[in-house]
């Protein structure tokens, strides 16, 4: 296991991790309302893991049934931004300064599906995450509320055909995990350009996630905070071990 520390910076500005951990605490009686699942007892470390449980528990098609109804209106709301945005994006962009670890480790980490924690570290990192799994077609399947939306959404992210992401390619940084949204008919909705570079401390972040030019800045603002939130969990549980070690 490798201390780490992260240093999050949105819109310019350094946020405290008591910030994003408020953020995060804010959100999740909001997901578990969403998904009809009682709220956790005890701090927010031991809340984190026990509603990814939960959730996890359900199984994927009872999480599909629950969120069938939102899931049909995020649909057509998305689709509908989407196509008359004509391909042009907006962009929500956090950045990570990490004290202690690699890009490497942490790519590698970040990008095993057959770890065996996989699914519970991908669910635990963001109480707005309602399912992240791998297709039999190897995309990844997403249920979530992103930023501030008031409904959460299914997309299916292709880490293979990145012909209509905008956002090229930094060549400062050494790697990167992007892929394109798509919505279940395929239409192109958006799409993710994470890059990562070591620095003398440990490694940058640079995360980045496009969405369709129409979408209210609202909603792109506080997608920020989405991200601090999930890759500073997903960075701990890198370093220290496992998922367990939130809690």
């Amino acid at each position: 296991m490798t201390a780490v520390e992260v240093r999050t910076v949105i819109s310019g500005h350094d946020v405290s991790r008591a910030e994003v951990l408020a953020w995060e605490a804010a959100r999740l009686p909001k997901a578990a309302t969403r998904i009809g699942l009682a709220v956790p007892p005890g701090e927010l470390a031991h809340q984190r893991l026990r509603f990814a449980e939960a959730k996890l528990a359900l199984g994927p098609d009872e999480i599909r049934r629950r969120l069938s109804g939102a899931l049909r209106a995020s649909d057509l709301s998305g689709r509908a931004t989407a196509r008359l945005s004509r391909g042009r994006r907006v962009t929500s962009v956090c950045d990570l300064h990490v004290t202690g670890g690699d890009t490497a480790a942490f790519v590698d980490w970040f990008m095993a599906t057959d770890r065996p924690d996989y699914e519970r570290s991908m669910m635990a990192a963001n109480p707005d995450h309602f399912l992240i799994t791998t297709t039999s077609q190897g995309l990844q399947e997403v249920i979530e509320t992103t930023g501030g939306s008031p409904l959460p959404s299914r997309f299916l992210i292709d880490y293979q055909d990145l012909a209509s992401l905008r956002t090229p390619l930094d060549p400062a940084y050494t790697a990167d995990a992007s892929g394109v949204a798509r919505s279940e008919s395929g239409l192109p909705i958006g799409g993710v350009r994470h890059q990562f570079r070591d620095t003398d401390s440990g490694f940058h972040a640079h995360l980045v996630v496009e969405f369709p030019r129409l979408l209210p800045s609202h909603l792109v603002q506080q997608h920020q905070w989405h991200l601090a939130v999930e890759f500073t969990n997903w960075i701990e549980a890198a370093f220290r071990g496992s998922a367990d070690s939130w809690s």
